[in-house]
């Protein structure tokens, strides 16, 4: 059975089609929609109840707690006889030279989070084929939304679900791969953030996964979805964004505006100002929120301080490492009419430099 991958854009209503999907359901299918974030699970657990509240078959749970239940506290035995999971530990390490059960359970019994999916993958082996046939009996599919925060050992449980009999669905927008479940492990580095492109076509040319994509943005002005086509290198061999937003204000499009026009076009457009992190920004007084925070939300409009290599992109056109164009196309794609990037020294950027219309006429009448 060919399981399904859809890539999608930043503001093709992805998620919606997820939950539009389960709505489709029978109301006898067994349905697991697994994500990584809280913010995530409570907006898909909402929009389900909106839409597909008759099924009640159709269930909401994050990926560590699906490893949690459905891998570790029922098949730990099977690797280490008598022990218990007996809680989640998101921030504790074992120590570096831990072995056996040591190396997955603090002394309390918490299991840690930056070896849950590790032991997940080991306890599929363990239990002889009883963990995934149990999936396969309490599940007749699996949803995975937000594909590419997966990181390190949880893309060996993918694979093991792409083996099973399960209909596995994801979706997901590799182009906004700031998160990650487990940032500091270099187990499948190669697949970590923008990477999981890789592992994504991997497994398409064996066959064992369809991917489409979903090319459509219903948020983003056609050129800011154009603006943010061009973030990533062609060589990363991601589609053509299409746009549907119809809309036109008196201000659409992206531009420059200089360090000094800065507070003139905050009080004229009042955009969402956003910036890579607390250390960025400072020279301005702006109500900020960092790239990754804004990671779901949509503005009209959104102001961006930013980073070095995001300045020498604009300005020379240097190509952006992976997480550096994550990060601003995050940033990019949170506007719906128009995209503001402060800059002073513009090169040889072709965008169009915003300045204060007093002070223009100012210029010309001088």
């Amino acid at each position: 059975m060919v399981k399904h991958l859809t890539l999608a854009v930043a503001g093709s209503r992805k998620t919606q089609g997820l939950v539009e999907h389960c709505a489709s359901l029978s109301l006898e299918r067994r349905v697991l929609v697994l994500t990584y974030t809280q913010a995530n699970q409570q907006e898909l657990a909402s929009r389900l109840k909106q839409y597909a509240g008759d099924h009640h078959y159709i269930e909401v749970m994050g990926w560590f707690t699906f490893l949690l239940r459905h891998f570790a506290r029922p098949f730990l035995p099977f690797k280490f006889a008598g022990q218990r999971v007996l809680g989640f530990s998101f921030d504790g390490r074992p120590h570096r030279m831990a072995t056996g059960i040591r190396r997955f359970l603090d002394s309390n019994g918490a299991a840690y989070r930056c070896e849950l999916a590790r032991l997940a993958h080991e306890l599929v082996a363990a239990s002889k084929g009883a963990l995934v046939r149990r999936l396969q009996c309490i599940y007749d599919e699996i949803l995975i939304d937000e594909i590419q925060d997966l990181s390190a050992h949880d893309w060996e449980i993918i694979d093991v679900l792409l083996r099973s009999s399960l209909d596995i669905r994801m979706v997901g927008d590799i182009r906004q791969s700031v998160l990650a479940t487990n940032p500091r492990s270099s187990k499948n580095a190669r697949y970590s953030y923008a990477g999981a492109i890789k592992w994504a076509r991997e497994r398409q040319s064996k066959g064992l996964l369809e991917i489409q994509e979903s090319v459509v943005t219903w948020r983003c002005h056609p050129v800011v979805a154009k603006f943010s086509d061009s973030i990533f290198a062609p060589s990363w061999g991601f589609p053509e964004t299409q746009s549907r937003n119809e809309t036109v204000t008196e201000h659409d499009g992206v531009f420059l505006v200089s360090p000094k026009d800065v507070s003139e076009y905050v009080r004229l457009f009042q955009p969402q100002c956003l910036r890579h992190s607390i250390s960025s920004g400072k020279a301005f007084d702006l109500d900020y929120l960092n790239f990754k925070v804004s990671k779901g939300m949509t503005y009209e409009r959104v102001l961006i301080v930013p980073t070095a290599p995001i300045a020498e992109f604009i300005a020379s056109g240097t190509c952006l490492e992976a997480n550096s164009a994550s990060s601003f196309y995050v940033a990019v794609t949170r506007a719906r009419q128009s995209v503001a990037i402060v800059l002073d020294k513009t090169g040889t950027s072709s965008l169009p430099v915003w300045r204060p219309v007093v002070a223009t006429a100012e210029r010309m009448g001088s």
